[in-house]
């Protein structure tokens, strides 16, 4: 961890916030080996009854199981927190009407910013704790200006600071991620040293509220419930026009995506370069094509000092994703203008741009459809 004033061990009582993986249970057991009091919390963010959730996949009912497990075996209490509509509000129905309107969603980035924090740090006060600790691949430490800011993890294919940008700042001060200094193959081994029960479950891939990973279906599921019509089925269009295929809904495709276009009536390999969904139209053309050298991004969230003027920064536009080197200028609003300074990208609208110096989050906020 980045140097900070930490209390010591003993003075203040900690939420670990369990996820049922080993990465949140492992995070939990390091704090208990520290000397903290600890409590171990689980929300329950969906009904997961009926699917595969429950056989294992984040937040569903063998999850739970498994982090009440944990807390048995780390000798500390078990609490859970019912978010479930909360959670349906700011994350499902977000990722519902993105696709609709034909964007790509990130419900992991809106899950930390409307759920995994501020709630869940109110119910950790209603019950004494001053702390909220996950198993975030992530590191605090002093942001420059006199005030907390957020940094990558030191494992950088497991970094999760691109997820976490919309996290308020003001509570930087009330949360820790004791896996920020340690690999992954360091905690799975501290997993198995303390003994967890959980030390050796896979890692799940999947949007937790998606277990089978058809993001579409979803949608159209959810869709019919609302009473909305869904984007129609269409041809798929090359940039000049020339039809060179159909599909079967426009909430089946995310700008930049190559795979899964079907037999198009061209040798040439296409990417989808934009969508319309009122018209029923997937156009696709070269990788160029799809690509962008500036972008607006909305919504952005500073972590630390709000710029006064254009600066410049390294930006990511997806999770595991390069940074690119960028200048960025301030906009009327919440807005910046995002300019690519060595080349050109593939920007999904709806997704995620955050901004780094260094290792250090800048902000961040969502590509402009």
């Amino acid at each position: 961890m980045l140097p900070r004033d930490m209390p010591r061990p003993g003075e203040v009582l900690v939420v670990a916030a369990l996820s049922g993986g080993v990465d949140s249970a492992t995070a939990a057991a390091l704090l208990v080996e520290q000397g903290h009091r600890v409590v171990g919390m689980t929300m329950r963010l969906y009904d997961a009854r009926g699917t595969t959730a429950a056989a294992g996949r984040c937040c569903g009912p063998r999850d739970i199981e498994d982090a009440r497990a944990v807390c048995q075996h780390l000798g500390i209490p078990f609490y859970v927190v019912d978010l479930a509509e909360e959670f349906a509000k700011a994350v499902v129905d977000d990722f519902v009407e993105t696709y609709l309107d034909g964007a790509t969603p990130n419900p992991c980035v809106r899950c930390n910013q409307h759920i995994k924090f501020t709630p869940l740090l109110a119910r950790a006060r209603a019950i004494g704790a001053d702390v909220v600790a996950t198993g975030h691949y992530a590191r605090i430490g002093p942001g420059g200006d006199g005030r907390l800011g957020l940094w990558r993890g030191v494992d950088a294919g497991k970094d999760q600071s691109y997820f976490l940008f919309s996290m308020p700042g003001h509570e930087l001060d009330a949360v820790w991620f004791p896996l920020g200094d340690l690999d992954k193959d360091a905690v799975r081994a501290r997993a198995q040293a303390f003994g967890l029960p959980n030390a050796g479950k896979a890692e799940s891939q999947e949007i937790c509220f998606i277990p089978d990973g058809d993001h579409a279906g979803f949608v159209a599921a959810a869709a019919l419930r609302r009473g909305r019509a869904l984007p129609a089925n269409g041809d798929i269009v090359s940039v000049d026009g020339a039809v060179l295929g159909r599909h079967d809904g426009v909430h089946r495709f995310t700008i930049g995506q190559h795979r899964g276009l079907g037999n198009l009536a061209t040798r040439d390999r296409m990417y989808v370069v934009g969508l319309d969904p009122t018209g029923g139209r997937v156009v696709v053309g070269p990788r160029d094509a799809a690509e962008r050298r500036a972008v607006t991004v909305d919504e952005v969230r500073w972590l630390g000092a709000v710029p006064a003027g254009a600066f410049e920064a390294r930006v990511q536009v997806r999770h595991r994703g390069p940074v690119h080197a960028a200048s960025i200028e301030p906009l009327a609003g919440a807005g910046v203008s995002v300019r690519f300074s060595d080349e050109a990208v593939i920007a999904a609208p709806g997704q995620a741009a955050v901004f780094y110096d260094g290792d250090r989050v800048v902000g961040g906020g969502w590509i402009a459809r």
